[in-house]
């Protein structure tokens, strides 16, 4: 054993600091239960180094599970000798199961020997016994924590290590590194506070000292002068400057108290901010209370608070600013007083001027009173950055509120646009042109996109709003809050756009913000005009708003002009004259003067308007359209007419006319049709159904488009049509791809009366998309009925336009527009000036036409009643008529001739074209000027349907 000491290296001086180092282990698991307790196998680990780097005789002392400590001696050859014959070590040492944790570690007492020592080598030499019995004495005594001796005692640096026994002995329960950074901590936090305290006492102790001095003069003087001392030049008495107006800060001694003050102030912070956490220690300890709960550290519920504090109050960060200028005013002021010798009021001045302008201090004479100024000039800079940047970023939230549209709207009586679409642009027009009669009005926008890039897209309108205002927001208008920036409660109309979704979701977007408007809690002034994209969900819309809502359905409006117009050519461009506001547009009016005449003097007594039908007041203010001519208006009946605009119009007195018999003709008889439908779209059949009360019986209805035949029995079921009780027409499917040739050249395309070119419900979503494909529709359409014209046709339009060779298919497809109808619905109406100015299609149905009607109806939600009824299939309707049923070809008469006329056919004629005219005149100006009419002319009639 001695020569194995011997060849050993000297250990480290720094070894009795470090933790052993842990050897590569394998752990077995035998049947031997000699570990204790009854729930754990045996787990031994066996050494794995090399020899050479076994270890001497080492003592060891492993705590079992009575928590009795058990000595063991390990030997250079790896036996071991213990205490207890029951529980003697074998060549293996005994380890804790790692889920036990790092504790069981801990327990175990190791005993490292030191080779250099006399001790050790005499403890290396005794035997198992004697050692026990020492260690088992060391280990009983358990000292306290303050007598246990340092781990390691260390000599000289060439000195070898001389470990003690006592020196071996280590306790779970010592003092920890940590813990001892702890109390040192504690002791320095307790001596700074006992400064701060002792300097603030002492501070007050000098004050109360100067002030007791201060009394014991005052008293000195006062006695002086009363026995005439003062007279005396050899007697003199303290007197307290006549200038100062704060005599207790006047002497050395109050400066020198200033002077700590200020000193104690600048460490204050840094104190405070180091040893902040430690407060609740100290207050635990105080309380003799243990608190093992983790909690937030002081200095982070300190940073929250002020988060919070700047977050909700808006004024905080300026009420801070504001303490932070006072707070150096006042400090910068009393380090001044402390360092120079005027008066505390003159430094408190000099802190306020150093602060507003960093300038002043250039006149300071003296170092402390150079770094104080400077110091206050500083802080003076860093307080005016401060509040500049708050005004600049308060200045920069209102322009930017200003810029993205935040701000609140204060306007009355103006008209509210909820939403954003592609038919915004038409009605704000048609808005601008209602305005311009009374000098323009304010229009109001309300949608979900930046206010810049609203306003970018209105201005490339390029249109002349003619003194209309239009302001937009930025907002949802399913947000009260947003609802009430725009002023909803003080408009006059309020219209509710259809978004670019599909129909379904459009409409539940609709019917959330018509909720939105119910729960304004002042009330709505005017009423909401909602557009609507499918038919069958505008009587839930209509549940929700009750009387304030008035729905327009741009699909149905659409597909029935589309209707009409295919039927009567050239009707089409009348519906735009009547339901824009650039032309004559209808418009209900009370005049008390016409009270107790009939229809049929009331008719011609206004000349620069047309009456079309009569508001009864008895009948809760229903319209009638085209009434009997015994109709007697009276008191509270309101005029429906046909004028440019409301004040262009007014009763005059009756004018001469000549009511003379007119042979009645009749209308000629119905013949059936046939009409090709190209597309497919959602309320198609509400069309069909419109189809079935106009076409004579016999007439045939294809429909070409990509749905298969099944799919579209199935779909015109669920939408309420009845296929097998349909009388009047009959159904052709074709299934093929309208936009390619070889399907439709499938087609007898030359055979039809009209074609419907429709938006396909597929395409819905994107109006690019849509238009593009009805474009190439209609041009291939067209095409190919000019291939299929007759040679002689050919010939005639050859020789016609010979000189046109470059258009001359152009040529061929108008010549084609003369065998059939072609009516496309174009969507984009920018798109629907392309196709008009070639003239290729009768007519080209657009979003304009919807703006159209929701401008109108916005201006007077009465008028939806006479659209109502002039686009359903039933009542009075628009229709064009020839001139013979109305005069005899070459005679000469005045439109109130041809009116009177009309009334024989209990019709309203409202209007003409002549022949020579590629345009209709509504509402003609010069009403009782005769001129010579043509058979040729055809007349524009309101009249009852067949």
């Amino acid at each position: 054993m001695k020569g194995n000491e011997e060849s050993l290296p000297d250990p480290s001086p720094k070894m009795a600091d470090r933790r052993p180092l842990l050897k590569k282990s394998k752990t077995n698991i035998s049947g031997d239960s000699r570990f204790p307790g009854p729930l754990f196998p045996t787990v031994r680990r066996t050494t794995t180094d090399p020899p050479s780097r076994q270890l001497p005789s080492d003592l060891r002392v492993s705590v079992g599970s009575d928590s009795s400590p058990t000595l063991g001696i390990i030997n250079s050859s790896g036996g071991s000798t213990s205490s207890s014959s029951s529980s003697s070590f074998s060549d293996r040492d005994w380890l804790y199961p790692s889920f036990l944790g790092p504790h069981t570690v801990r327990n175990r007492i190791t005993v490292k020997p030191a080779p250099s020592s006399s001790k050790s080598q005499k403890l290396g030499k005794a035997t198992a016994g004697g050692v026990q019995r020492k260690v088992a004495a060391v280990v009983d005594e358990k000292p306290p924590i303050a007598d246990l001796p340092p781990v390691v005692e260390r000599k000289k640096r060439n000195d070898k290590e001389v470990v003690s026994s006592q020196d071996l002995v280590t306790r779970s329960h010592s003092v920890s590194p940590g813990r001892t950074r702890g109390v040192k901590r504690s002791l320095v936090v307790y001596t700074l506070i006992f400064t701060c305290m002792f300097s603030v006492s002492y501070a007050i102790y000098l004050w109360k000292e100067v002030s007791r001095l201060e009394g014991e003069n005052t008293n000195l003087r006062r006695l002086c002068s009363s026995k005439g001392v003062l007279g005396n030049e050899n007697i003199r008495v303290l007197r307290h400057e006549e200038g100062s107006s704060l005599s207790d800060f006047d002497d050395p001694q109050s400066r020198v108290v200033a002077l700590y003050t200020v000193v104690i102030t600048l460490l204050m912070p840094f104190v405070l901010y180091k040893y902040l956490d430690y407060l609740p220690q100290i207050k635990s300890l105080l309380k003799r209370k243990v608190n093992n709960k983790e909690e937030v550290s002081l200095k982070k519920r300190i940073a929250y608070m002020v988060d919070v504090c700047f977050s909700v109050y808006p004024y905080a960060k300026l009420l801070a600013l504001l303490f932070a200028t006072i707070f150096l005013i006042g400090f910068g002021g009393l380090a001044l007083y402390a360092v120079s010798d005027g008066s505390f009021a003159e430094a408190l001045w000099l802190s306020w001027t150093f602060i507003a302008d960093s300038g002043n201090h250039a006149d300071r004479v003296g170092t402390g009173p150079r770094i104080v100024s400077v110091s206050i000039s500083s802080g003076g800079m860093l307080i005016f950055a401060m509040m500049l940047g708050l005004v600049s970023d308060a200045i920069s939230e209102k322009v930017d509120s200003l810029r993205k549209g935040k701000s609140e709207v204060i306007e009355k009586n103006h008209i509210l646009i909820l939403g954003w679409s592609d038919k915004l642009g038409s009605l704000l027009k048609q808005l601008a042109i209602a305005n311009n009669s009374v000098g323009g009005g304010v229009v109001v926008v309300l949608a979900e996109r930046d206010k810049e890039e609203m306003e970018m897209d209105i201005a490339k309108l390029e249109f002349d709003f003619m003194g209309t205002c239009v302001i937009c927001r930025s907002g949802s208008p399913l947000i009260l809050a947003d609802l009430k920036k725009v002023s909803v409660s003080k408009a006059r109309a309020i219209i509710v756009l259809a978004s670019d979704e599909n129909a379904d979701q459009s409409d539940a977007r609709a019917l959330r913000v018509v909720l939105s408007l119910t729960g304004v809690k002042d009330g709505l002034k005017g009423h909401v005009v909602v557009e609507m994209s499918d038919l069958d969900n505008e009587p839930l819309v209509k549940l929700v708003g009750g009387e304030l809502i008035e729905t327009v359905v741009a699909h149905d409006v659409i597909g029935r002009l589309m209707i009409q117009c295919a039927l009567q050519p050239g009707l089409a461009q009348i519906w735009e004259d009547i339901l824009g506001f650039e032309n004559a547009e209808f418009y209900i009016k009370r005049w008390p003067q016409l009270d107790g005449m009939h229809f049929r003097d009331v008719l011609i007594s206004f000349p620069d308007a047309i009456p079309c039908g009569v508001k009864v007041a008895a009948d809760d203010g229903k319209i009638i359209m085209n009434p009997d001519d015994n109709y007697l208006l009276r008191e509270g009946d309101e005029v429906l007419v046909i004028a440019e605009d409301d004040d262009t119009y007014a009763p005059g007195p009756l004018p001469e006319v000549h009511r003379v018999f007119f042979p009645k003709i009749s209308d000629p008889p119905k013949f059936p049709e046939k009409i090709l439908f190209c597309g497919w779209r959602r309320d198609l059949d509400d069309m069909i159904t419109v189809l079935e009360a106009f076409l004579a019986p016999g007439s045939e209805l294809w429909m070409f488009n990509e749905v298969e035949e099944k799919d579209r029995e199935k779909k015109l079921t669920d939408g309420g049509l009845d296929i097998s009780g349909l009388q009047n027409i009959k159904l052709v499917h074709r299934v093929g791809n309208a936009v390619i040739r070889r399907h439709l050249e499938s087609l007898p395309l030359e055979t039809f009366d009209s074609i419907l070119i429709l938006a396909d419900e597929s395409l819905e979503d994107s109006i690019v998309h849509s238009d593009s494909r009805c474009l190439a529709t209609l041009l291939l359409i067209r095409d190919i009925q000019s291939k299929r014209l007759p040679d002689k046709d050919k010939k005639s339009t050859s020789l016609r336009l010979s000189g046109f060779s470059h258009s001359s298919w152009i040529r061929e497809m108008q010549q084609a527009s003369d065998k059939s109808i072609i009516i496309s619905e174009i969507l984009d109406s920018r798109t629907r000036y392309l196709v008009s100015v070639s003239r290729i299609s009768d007519y080209v149905l657009s979003n304009e036409l919807v703006s159209m009607a929701l401008a109108m109806v916005a201006e007077d939600k009465q008028i939806n009643r006479v659209l109502e009824e002039l686009f359903a299939e039933e009542g009075n309707e628009m229709y064009i008529k020839p001139a013979e049923f109305y005069l005899f070809d070459q005679e000469e008469i005045c439109f109130y001739d041809i009116m009177v006329r009309g009334r024989q056919r209990n019709e309203i004629v409202i209007g003409y074209r002549l022949a020579s005219a590629e345009q209709a005149i509504i509402n003609p100006s010069r009403k009782s000027e005769p001129r010579k009419w043509s058979l040729d002319d055809v007349f524009v009639v309101i009249s009852f349907g067949e």
